[in-house]
């Protein structure tokens, strides 16, 4: 059995080195939230080097607040933001004669579009044209995933091993101190029941069906690789792999 384990990267922690030998996608940002030409080359390189998946992490054009504030912006102004992280993101990746393998919505983006169709309906129409053959990573029953699959976008269910959950499956904001999880037993305890039960253990103590095709790891979490290496292990010795 496999797993796949993402990492949103090449935010400025400069941890992708030590980071890609334990999972297997990551999530480059593309210059809304963070990123440049300079570091989306820099991290396709090491996602090369170990054999990782690549894929792009778009955003609200918010360098300011990381991307993890809800923007006040028309449709039409982001739209051309996607689009402009997009064509430089596809820009660099074809230097290096890689594929696209997913895109991955950013922090306010990605939660904003899982409850609000208006947004997600915008965020599918632009995309769609990037997306052939690649996978859009949505969380599970959100209204992004309605969206893409009205649109024959093909996807993948995403889940958070470390983050905690509401019990209607949306992600414990980050202004409450119960948001992250930290201890790498917390974290695998959380995945290893999304990976056998189906299940996870919401904040309130209640469990909630859910489905997951990949899990992420945050790369600024700042337990990340003692996680990530916790999880290589543990997952092992169950016989279960990280790899796509």
């Amino acid at each position: 059995m496999k797993i796949d384990i993402n990492c949103d990267v090449g935010e400025g922690i400069a941890n992708e080195h030590l980071l890609m030998p334990y999972i297997s996608s990551c999530n480059i940002a593309c210059g809304g939230h963070f990123g440049d030409a300079i570091s989306i080359d820099k991290t396709i390189k090491i996602a090369i080097g170990n054999n990782v998946l690549v894929g792009a992490h778009p955003s609200f054009p918010d360098k300011e607040n990381f991307g993890r504030k809800v923007m006040q912006i028309s449709n039409i102004k982001l739209q051309e933001s996607i689009q402009n992280q997009m064509d430089l993101f596809l820009e660099r990746l074809a230097k290096f004669n890689q594929k696209l393998n997913h895109i991955k919505p950013h922090g306010a983006l990605y939660n904003l579009i899982a409850v609000d169709e208006l947004v997600a309906e915008s965020f599918v129409d632009i995309i769609k044209k990037y997306i052939n053959d690649v996978f859009l990573y949505v969380p599970f029953n959100s209204v992004i995933e309605k969206v893409a699959l009205k649109n024959n976008v093909k996807i993948k269910y995403e889940a958070f091993g470390d983050r905690n959950y509401n019990t209607d499956l949306t992600l414990v904001s980050r202004n409450h101190q119960n948001a992250m999880l930290k201890k790498p037993l917390e974290v695998f305890n959380h995945i290893f029941a999304m990976v056998s039960d189906k299940k996870v253990k919401t904040i309130s103590g209640i469990e909630k069906l859910i489905k997951a095709d990949t899990f992420c790891i945050h790369g600024d979490n700042s337990n990340s690789l003692d996680i990530l290496k916790y999880l290589h292990t543990e997952f092992t010795k169950k016989g279960i792999q990280i790899g796509s």
